[in-house]
């Protein structure tokens, strides 16, 4: 599941807990009154020139801390974070292994709230970025009250092209809202419970589901919400992390006038298939953790209508392709409903599997920097 119009949160929505009554600035409290602190935190993996572009754009906005975490890269990447960390603000922490999306961003939200405590983070993929300003806009609309009382900010996200990047739209859970529950189960399908196109040049609203793509987490998100889980790998923690803050009681507020753009790739322009495939195995074993939140005691009557929707897929592959789909699909819902994570197949587990073989694994190029940071960030400068 991923969410149409938010309408007003009851208190009668299963698996929700009720919020108190939202404090004044309870998501944008600064220290004493202070300029707010705000800190990003981009994940990458061999994308050198996507994190290159990333960079360039977030190192000409005001910000107070570049976080980068690099999941083992293997490429060109440690000389793109080199060069960038020239920049006092930009701060590298290299990982072992690839921890995916997932485990980047755990490892990445947990960090910088220990070593920075920032008022705000805003979360991103290599290939994703604020359009120029954004940040800006972010701050004046903080310094002015718009964010008082919400916990979490998610911003419109649009292929560089300008289209609606449909993979970062947000959404409501239909289970919490009776009346997109009604349109979902009428046959709206994904579009009644997604933000519609409509929503981009609308006002703010509430949400109870968003990507790591422009996400704004305030310290008060991270205190409800916690950390992502990082043994989903890749796939859905982003859905998961912002459903269950929701669920406990933080507010969630779509901007539509501050922008991102995200040029991803995981899916070829008109076609409707992994790339590569043992993603297949992450997206839909991850979906089940993602309806299992939402629908709670309605999960297995879902249950029973989406999965012949997904075995319907593979008529868009051939051959040992259908047979392979079909079979990662088969796994990931196994999987899924016992509860299993981790990183059985694709590359993370090829790499598992040798170590466990004794074979030592394919040490990370020289000369990366290793974690520590390269500067305690920008001074405190003029006020958002």
């Amino acid at each position: 599941m991923d969410g149409g119009g938010a309408g007003k949160v009851g208190a009668s929505g299963r698996g929700r807990t009720r919020a108190a009554q939202p404090e004044k600035g309870a998501g944008q409290r600064t220290r004493a009154g202070a300029r707010a602190v705000i800190a990003a935190l981009v994940v990458t993996h061999n994308r050198p020139r996507a994190l290159s572009e990333t960079l360039s754009r977030l190192l000409a906005e005001d910000l107070d801390r570049v976080t980068v975490v690099d999941n083992a890269s293997t490429d060109a990447t440690a000389e793109v974070l080199a060069e960038a960390a020239r920049d006092p603000r930009v701060e590298v922490l290299t990982l072992g292994r690839n921890l995916g999306g997932a485990g980047g961003f755990e490892h990445g939200l947990r960090h910088v709230s220990a070593t920075l405590d920032p008022d705000w983070v805003v979360v991103m993929d290599d290939d994703a970025r604020p359009e120029p300003g954004a940040i800006a806009a972010f701050r004046h609309q903080l310094r002015a009250g718009a964010w008082d009382g919400w916990d979490a900010v998610a911003a419109a996200v649009r292929y560089p092209d300008g289209r609606i990047c449909d993979m970062n739209r947000p959404s409501v859970n239909p289970f919490w809202h009776p009346r997109v529950f009604l349109r979902t189960a009428a046959g709206g399908g994904r579009a009644a419970f997604h933000l519609p196109d409509a929503a981009y040049d609308g006002p703010v609203r509430a949400i109870d589901g968003a990507s790591f793509v422009g996400l704004f987490l305030s310290r008060r998100a991270i205190a409800l919400g916690g950390y992502p889980d990082g043994s989903l790998f890749i796939y859905g923690d982003d859905v998961l992390y912002t459903l269950g803050l929701s669920a406990a009681g933080g507010r969630i507020a779509f901007a539509p006038g501050i922008r991102f753009e995200h040029a991803c790739s995981t899916f070829a322009r008109g076609r409707k298939r992994h790339d590569p495939m043992w993603k297949v195995y992450y997206h839909h074993r991850n979906l089940l953790f993602v309806y299992r939140r939402a629908a709670g005691l309605w999960f297995w009557p879902v249950l029973l209508l989406i999965l012949p929707k997904w075995l319907a897929k593979a008529r868009h592959y051939d051959g040992p392709s259908r047979r392979r789909f079909l079979g990662l699909v088969g796994r990931a819902i196994r999987d899924g409903l016992l509860g299993r994570r981790g990183t059985p197949v694709g590359p993370p587990a090829a790499r598992e599997a040798a170590i466990r073989a004794g074979e030592r694994p394919k040490a990370p190029p020289k000369g990366k920097p290793k974690g520590k940071a390269k500067g305690k960030g920008k001074g405190p400068g003029k006020a958002p």
